[in-house]
């Protein structure tokens, strides 16, 4: 139990994690409702490429915090240097109880909603509950891959990432031989630009992963800021894509009134088959999200365990399978619990979002505090346009608090209750350390 990460993931595939995680089910599920909030065509495109910018900036503060501290945890580290380690034990505590379960939910609920709609089990049976049995499927299955090592965890990855690149670069190709559908004169309403900016972002989420597997990345003072400029460049460049292909074959009007956006655009060209081409599709992309995200937010867990007596037992990799074996396997049950209470993606969705955004804000921010904390350690990469890159996402992030808490505010509540509750264990936890030294 006593072995530790080693450099496996080449800037390939660390490149597949990044693209793979990002692009899940939002693009399919949002892009209309973006379009609502856009306002025309060329808005559409804006806002798509604004998300993406904002993003950037988001990724190059992240790049200069893990190149200049290399190590398995990501924003667990940061924090923790930036702000004491309260602060860290706070982001662990909160990805382990809060935010991964309920990410590896949401993506789980959005494959098990595709998958259902190409076969369901349990349709017309006294247990309408198969969405929630393919989520939860899902979940175990990718759990214990990535459990058995870092290899068959990559390769699954790598082989989703391309499958569902190719996947978009078909619906854009199938766009491109497709005679533009009749479309309402407009929408059938609007939303809030901000609202639209949210989804947009959300969309773009997962960038910030590359940081928790820093220390298993060959040349990571090279590869990760690659990896890094190379997902976003590419996750843009297809949801720019894609998107030209929905307002080509529906018009702008048909785009924001869709209900089921990529089948309405293919359908037109593969006819029947169409709705399970897309569906498959869609089934790929949450599943290799959910991979990803299985992937690395162990990682966060094992961290955690390497600092802190109370949670002792995460901090172990495993001498056989060369994985975090047992914070992945209490990660996965805490997904499945959650899939199981919460029963839908949406509300997995708003689990979630009262919390992440906070911890966001505190890391873009620790660039700027670790600069003059501490001034002397080695940054192989500097964010470009320091200090106005950190600050200008620490905005968005601020703004997205801010418009999370107003939308659902029982829902933040409860997010911080969870949250809180993580300082009486980090007391405990340095009590423990104490009576230990003593």
């Amino acid at each position: 139990m006593g072995q530790k990460p080693s450099q496996q993931l080449s800037l390939f595939d660390s490149t597949c994690l990044i693209v793979g995680i990002i692009i899940g089910a939002g693009i399919y599920q949002m892009a209309p409702d973006i379009a609502k909030g856009a306002g025309s065509a060329w808005g559409v495109l804006a806002i798509w490429v604004l998300g993406g910018l904002l993003s950037l900036c988001g990724a190059l503060s992240y790049a200069e915090l893990a190149t200049a501290y290399p190590q398995e945890g990501g924003d667990y580290v940061y924090l923790g240097r930036a702000y004491g380690k309260w602060a860290g034990f706070l982001f662990g505590w909160a990805q382990m109880a809060v935010v991964r379960p309920g990410d590896i939910a949401v993506m789980a609920f959005a494959f098990a909603t595709y998958a259902c709609t190409i076969w369901d089990p349990l349709a017309g049976t006294v247990f309408p509950y198969g969405e929630r049995v393919y989520a939860v499927a899902a979940t175990v299955v990718l759990t214990l891959v990535n459990a058995l090592g870092v290899r068959e965890g990559k390769w699954t990855q790598n082989l989703l990432t391309t499958v569902k690149a190719a996947g978009l670069l078909l619906i854009v190709g199938a766009a491109c031989f497709s005679q533009p559908a009749s479309a309402p004169a407009e929408p059938a309403d609007r939303l809030p630009f901000s609202l639209a900016l949210i989804f947009v972002l959300f969309t773009y989420g997962g960038w910030n992963e590359m940081a928790y597997v820093a220390g298993e990345v060959r040349n990571p003072h090279r590869n990760i800021v690659r990896a890094l400029a190379l997902g976003m460049g590419a996750v843009t460049a297809l949801y720019l894509m894609v998107n030209g292909a929905f307002l080509h074959v529906l018009g702008y009007a048909g785009l924001a009134s869709s209900k089921a956006v990529a089948t309405d655009t293919v359908t037109a060209e593969v006819a029947r088959a169409g709705g399970v081409l897309v569906s498959a599709l869609i089934c790929v992309s949450a599943l290799g999200a959910v991979n990803g995200l299985v992937f690395t937010g162990a990682r966060i867990s094992y961290a955690v365990g390497t600092d802190h007596r109370l949670f002792r037992w995460l901090g172990r990799w495993h001498p056989r399978f060369g994985t975090p074996a047992v914070a992945l396997l209490v990660q996965g049950a805490i997904a499945v619990t959650l899939i199981v209470v919460l029963g839908s993606f949406v509300n997995a969705l708003l689990y979630t979002a009262a919390v992440v955004y906070s911890f966001y804000l505190g890391s873009s921010l620790a660039v700027i505090v670790l600069r003059f904390k501490e001034p002397r350690v080695e940054r192989p990469y500097r964010v470009l346009g320091y200090p106005v890159t950190p600050l200008v996402f620490a905005g968005v992030c601020a703004f997205l608090i801010y418009s999370a808490v107003v939308y659902k505010p029982w829902i933040a509540l409860w997010s911080c209750g969870l949250l809180l509750l993580g300082l009486p264990l980090w007391l405990v936890s340095n009590w423990l350390a104490r009576r230990q030294k003593s």
